[in-house]
């Protein structure tokens, strides 16, 4: 290979770690080696910020209520993670909120949720449905047989400006990123190491290599590896509603508005369908309100729509925000992408077999990944290298589908309807 290949690094030297796909797991794990003194690369087959994965876009929420109670610890060290970075960095990424679930006080999802908060100290508050009335101040309404649940750790996350972040943050410590650098091939190294190999000639050598390839990880693990990971991609339409005139502004008269800044919650319904949304934050007068759902893609060959049916997200909106937001039709709608395991739980392992521990894998986050990616970033930093990864990992490992093809076993169904199979948790 001739030296002009390698002339930003150096000639053909090393790299300590190789992380591929630069995406919110990828640029927080690059960030998280930098600044370990590690020389890192990473790369990026499409334009970095592009969006036409699942780390783009105007906000996701942070939430610590988790039915399955082994996230807390990553979810805890996320949050603590975004207020630290982003003072490095000088700018916000995370603005906090409260957080509020709701749904039937008899929803297993629900009381899982409840058991998992008091198994890990979470402190939260049960409320009925006029309780959840006097605290949000009638912007939003629950039947009577529903219940809330108020956290204090909730909010919402930039994530076009979180992955900017990571990325610049990594620069400044000293990694090497290149985008436009579709990885093809891994392979194992005779005497350690590996060689990443990439569709438009260049090679790449590392100590270690991380990937974090998004909805892309099961073709490049399996085009590496040959391992099938059960991990399907999925189209998912985020969508944003017009807020009704006079309801829109969250500084004027209290109790009236559904922004950030009038205290209006991030928010969860475990319910028929599974919505979540964000206060009003990114677009003046528009307030995002989804549908946990999506249609099986190919990553390469998008569909591009049309998105899940919103006949019962409508009716949920007109119900619950108790026509104060226009639930004609959505003002403006988003294109994401979920990677989904059969679990809905994610993978992050080691790749295994020749490449013994010198190649880990992350992906499968299942449309909720997003909010642990500073803790991810870390975990997969110290797996990497070596280390412990200081959180129990069992319900993470890619030979859980060896034992079971569903993944873990759970006392409750699924939280993302996929289409049109309609494989639903309710």
């Amino acid at each position: 290979m001739s030296s002009s290949h390698m002339e930003y690094s150096g000639g053909e030297e090393y790299f300590d770690v190789i992380v591929v796909g630069a995406g919110i797991m990828g640029s927080s794990t690059a960030y998280h080696l930098a600044k370990r003194g590690k020389k890192t690369l990473l790369l990026e087959q499409f334009d970095f910020l592009h969006h036409l994965g699942s780390s783009h876009g105007e906000s996701r929420t942070l939430r610590a209520t988790y039915p399955e109670d082994y996230y807390h610890p990553m979810v805890a060290e996320s949050a603590l993670l975004w207020e630290q970075v982003q003072q490095e960095c000088g700018y916000k990424v995370y603005f906090k909120s409260q957080h509020l679930d709701m749904g039937p006080s008899d929803h297993k999802s629900l009381r899982s949720v409840i058991a998992s908060c008091l198994k890990n100290a979470v402190p939260h508050r049960v409320l009925d449905s006029r309780q959840v009335s006097d605290e949000f101040s009638g912007r939003i309404e629950i039947p009577e047989n529903w219940i809330g649940v108020v956290s204090e750790m909730g909010g919402v996350i930039k994530p076009t400006k979180a992955v900017s972040m990571f990325q610049t943050l990594a620069i400044k410590n000293g990694a090497v990123l290149r985008d436009r650098t579709e990885v093809k091939n891994i392979v194992k190294k005779v005497g350690g190491g590996v060689k990443v190999v990439t569709t438009n000639g260049e090679n790449f050598w590392g100590k270690k290599c991380v990937i974090t390839a998004g909805a892309w990880v099961g073709k490049l693990v399996k085009s590496v590896s040959g391992l099938e990971l059960p991990i399907q991609p999925l189209e998912t339409n985020v969508c944003y509603w017009k807020i009704k005139e006079g309801n829109d502004n969250g500084s004027v008269g209290v109790g009236i508005g559904y922004g950030f800044d009038g205290g209006f919650p991030s928010f969860a319904s475990y319910s028929e369908p599974y919505v979540y949304g964000t206060p009003s934050l990114e677009y003046p007068g528009l307030i995002k309100i989804a549908a946990h759902g999506g249609y099986p893609c190919n990553p390469d060959k998008r569909p591009w729509g049309p998105g899940v049916p919103l006949g019962a997200l409508k009716e949920w909106i007109e119900k619950r925000f108790v026509g104060r937001v226009d639930s004609n039709g959505p003002a403006a709608t988003q294109l994401c992408m979920y990677s989904m395991t059969p679990d809905e739980d994610f993978v992050i392992d080691f790749l295994g077999g020749d490449f013994g521990k010198d190649v880990v894998v992350a992906g499968g986050f299942s449309g909720h990944g997003f909010k642990m990616s500073p803790a991810v970033g870390r975990i997969l930093t110290d797996l990497v290298l070596g280390g412990k990864a200081g959180v129990e990992l069992k319900h993470f490992k890619i030979s859980r589908f060896k034992e079971n093809p569903q993944g873990n076993v759970k006392e409750f169904g699924d939280q993302v309807t996929i289409e049109p199979m309609l494989r639903s948790r309710f």
